[in-house]
């Protein structure tokens, strides 16, 4: 799978997905500053999922009704990469075909799939 991960959710989390396989785009890595509006444009025209603990897509995909190609929304009380890493390794070996053209909300008991 294709993944963008946003700059708050990690290098650890970018480095875990390319090492199973998947084609990861990292803003920390890659384009450290970048702001919301063009990570959510970068992924939807470039046909990425995004990854993300920043609550303000939420807002960006719903009340300003922007395109994207799939959004993970990481609403986690424990924010360690550890933590992270387990809940999406969770998420791929339980849902990973249903995660393009959702907004997915994590958290480590739940998961909410939503169409937007």
């Amino acid at each position: 799978m294709r993944f963008i991960v946003d700059e708050c959710t990690g290098p650890h989390v970018a480095r875990w997905l390319r090492q199973h396989g998947h084609d990861v785009f990292s803003v920390y890595e890659e384009a450290r500053g970048l702001d919301d509006d063009s990570i959510l444009t970068k992924a939807f025209t470039e046909d990425w999922i995004l990854i993300t603990n920043d609550k303000d897509f939420g807002e960006k995909v719903y009340r300003e009704r922007r395109p994207h190609k799939g959004v993970v929304f990481l609403r986690l009380a424990d924010e360690r990469a550890t933590n992270k890493i387990n809940v999406i390794q969770r998420l791929l070996a339980n849902h990973a075909p249903q995660l393009p053209n959702f907004f997915v909300v994590v958290t480590e008991k739940q998961i909410r799939f939503a169409r937007s």
